[in-house]
């Protein structure tokens, strides 16, 4: 949990807007202690974000005019708040025991308020989802509009700020897709793009590549064509198997969707129309 506050903003490219915006903050008695920006060249906008510390209580309601003026979109992370995260999983737990220990040691600034699983919570291995709330939603083709609905109920009842599909092996519907646009990730068992579909380990080792590796992306209505949030790559050699390939691959996997999951619950992804910029 952290004690400061975060401005996070974009719009159209204009000349002095970082020097307009730590301005403001300054004048309103904040201490920026780090500061981001850029400017895209090809899109023409801006990006930035701000953490500061202290502030008068009227900031936010004083900074609403500065956004309207240059129609910002932005967000104002109040100090001490922590983002309710629910959690999606099927049958393979390791991503989603690893955000849940990161969690747990503080690594990672969320509360998972949910649990949700197509498959009983007798198919995990890992003790750590503890007194979360766990929900098993099984899922049919004939059941898909009802079994979506009950996960929407628990997204609303929580108020959940985010949700991970942790290795979540269902499909979205587009209304579930479009329900949480912006605030749902999904980890990519694959380093897109290439190798879609099923055993993408498989296929790897069948055309003898020389690193596997994953992606993390926001979800859309088209399916895994998201924009990507983070990466990663693991070097590989002809004499790993295909199993030796998905041992190696769950460790790219864990590492990539909580890399992601932490930058966008700390305000550090933007949208950049199908591209996104993500600052360290």
């Amino acid at each position: 949990m952290s004690n400061s506050s975060t401005l996070a903003l974009s719009c159209e490219n204009q000349s002095g807007l970082v020097a307009k915006v730590s301005g403001f903050l300054t004048e309103h008695g904040a201490d920026i202690v780090d500061l981001q920006q850029y400017s895209d060249p090809i899109s023409g906008k801006f990006f930035m974000r701000a953490v500061f510390n202290g502030g008068n209580d009227d900031i936010r309601a004083n900074f609403e005019p500065i956004a309207k003026e240059h129609s910002m979109m932005w967000n104002l992370r109040d100090p001490g708040y922590t983002p309710k995260v629910v959690l999606m999983v099927s049958k393979f737990d390791h991503a989603l025991g690893d955000l849940l220990y990161r969690m747990r040691i503080g690594e990672i600034n969320m509360e998972v308020v949910a649990v949700i699983n197509n498959h009983p919570r007798e198919v995990l291995t890992t003790s750590l989802i503890e007194d979360i709330p766990y929900y098993h939603f099984p899922i049919t083709k004939d059941t898909k509009p009802q079994q979506e609905a009950q996960i929407k109920q628990v997204v609303n009842d929580t108020g959940a700020d985010l949700v991970v599909l942790a290795r979540y092996m269902q499909i979205l519907s587009d209304d579930l897709a479009g329900f949480l646009s912006g605030r749902c990730i999904n980890i990519h068992h694959s380093f897109l793009p290439g190798f879609k579909g099923a055993k993408p380990y498989h296929q790897a080792y069948k055309r003898g590549v020389k690193m596997i590796g994953a992606t993390s992306h926001y979800v859309t209505t088209d399916l895994d064509e998201g924009p990507i949030i983070a990466q990663d790559v693991q070097n590989c050699s002809h004499r790993e198997t295909p199993d030796e390939l998905v041992a190696k691959g769950r460790d790219v996997e864990r590492r990539v969707l909580a890399k992601a999951v932490k930058a966008h619950l700390e305000d550090r992804v933007f949208l950049n129309g199908s591209r996104t910029v993500v600052f360290d």
